[in-house]
């Protein structure tokens, strides 16, 4: 591996000419030879497209309002003689509007400043935690750095409530007539990982969501299990994904626990939208079941208009190549749509064996939708299903709401980007962090709040 100086030396680069060791490599070969690729839309067997559903447009839109949030994070370096210390800056925004104002805006044959200044309505969350060879005062290591990090985060307060009560309401099933006494933490967060599970007992939480144990306090947010995955000298970059994908969908909780608390009846005229996939990876997608019980509770009890869009990786890819393929007819035409299965994604999509794999099951609480609209857009969608054996078979009546859901998406065509949509788009736009300017803004303003 080559490296970069320090000081007035030259790099160390990799080597040009030793590409042609792997290629000369029969084994190499071999392997290469041996591997299955996913399939282009010309070897889709017809037998395997009869879900392809057409979208019922003649139906009555419920939907008033829209309220999409999206993140994204950075990382930057605060001592430059130790670059191996370092931050990760965090920056969430929540967008609301009247889906009024866009089918005016819609219509008009110029649009104006002020008329764009009704779609950002915006609320902006930020966060900052050490990643790597740092560690907060008062605390002794990096991984308690980063749970009391997470924890401050959740206790700030905005407009007289916080993230906090919202995450008890939600472990603990708040919202039902039937509360859950108690939620069970796989370890310890001040033990070391596999000594055994710590019992979160509603009735035992204090004041400020958090629970006493032998060996130390424990927050609340140690629910998702973060603190397994931190280590001391390597660092936690690999977290910040999965963070970043949390705090998405529990500010998205947050805002439906206001509604509800406020005006529960308000749940039926509001769309909310997820920037990915409705579900929670790696060691955060144990949240994948309390959020699928919240999900059915609220399809039962008022109703939920909930969607997640994906803009890349391989169910989009394979959505592009059955809806518009380089060459010869499409297999989901316009106005289509089709509810894989697993049987389906691991044949087509993502390579392995469907009679022992079931997509999904530890992390998702939505199946997936590719949905190719009256307009043109190839889009990939999730919504909520209300079991983990829906996405092995699914069936229309699983997808709540869907022709409704996929009718206002179909309304929130973003020319500018593919594979989004209007409120996703305004979101990232108001809250994404380039590597330029922002990066660069970012490690200079830690560096020097750091060494005042």
């Amino acid at each position: 591996m080559g490296s970069t100086s320090r000081k007035h030396k030259p790099n160390e680069w990799a080597a040009k000419i030793n590409h042609t060791h792997i290629i000369n490599d029969s084994f190499i070969k071999n392997f290469i030879n041996n591997c299955s690729l996913p399939m282009s839309s010309f070897d889709i067997d017809k037998n395997d497209t009869d879900c392809l559903k057409t979208l019922n447009a003649n139906i009555h839109n419920p939907i008033k309002y829209i309220l999409a949030v999206d993140g994204g994070y950075t990382t930057v370096e605060v001592k430059k003689n130790f670059p191996s210390a370092q931050f990760a800056f965090f920056q969430f925004g929540a967008v609301l509007f009247n889906i009024e104002d866009l089918d005016a805006l819609s219509k008009k044959p110029f649009i104006f400043p002020e008329d764009m200044q009704k779609l950002h309505n915006l609320e902006r969350f930020k966060l900052a935690i050490p990643i790597k060879n740092i560690v907060v005062k008062n605390e002794s290591s990096l991984k308690d750095s980063i749970r009391k990090s997470v924890y401050d985060f959740f206790m700030k307060e905005r407009d007289q409530t916080s993230l906090m009560e919202t995450l008890k309401w939600f472990i603990f099933e708040e919202y039902s007539d039937t509360p859950i006494d108690s939620y069970s933490l796989a370890s310890n967060p001040n033990l070391n990982v596999g000594t055994g599970e710590f019992i979160l007992k509603r009735n035992s939480i204090n004041s400020d969501y958090t629970f006493n144990s032998p060996s130390g306090i424990v927050y609340l947010t140690d629910v998702f299990r973060l603190h397994e995955v931190i280590d001391e000298e390597h660092g936690a970059i690999g977290i910040l994904g999965y963070l970043t994908r949390l705090i998405e969908q529990l500010i998205l909780v947050h805002f439906m626990r206001i509604i509800f608390k406020c005006q529960k009846q308000w749940l039926k005229e509001f769309l909310f939208i997820a920037d990915g996939p409705l579900s929670f990876s790696g060691q955060t997608a144990n949240m994948h079941k309390p959020m699928r019980n919240l999900c059915n509770y609220f399809l039962q009890s008022e109703n939920l208009f909930l969607v997640g869009l994906e803009k890349s990786g391989p169910f989009v890819e394979h959505a592009r190549e059955i809806a518009d393929p380089p060459s010869g007819k499409p297999v989901l035409d316009r106005g289509k749509y089709i509810l894989p299965s697993n049987k389906y994604i691991y044949k087509y999509i993502i390579p392995g064996d469907f009679s022992t794999m079931h997509y999904g099951k530890t992390s998702y609480y939505s199946g997936k939708v590719i949905f190719h609209s009256y307009d043109g857009q190839i889009l990939v969608l999730t919504v909520p299903v209300p079991d983990k054996n829906a996405i092995i078979n699914p069936k229309k009546k699983d997808f709540a709401n869907l022709d409704i859901i996929l009718l206002n998406i179909q309304k929130l065509k973003c020319d500018m980007y593919d594979d989004t949509v209007v409120p996703v788009a305004l979101a990232n736009k108001l809250v994404s962090l380039a590597n330029h300017p922002s990066k660069v803004l970012l490690e200079k303003f830690a560096t020097s709040t750091y060494n005042k």
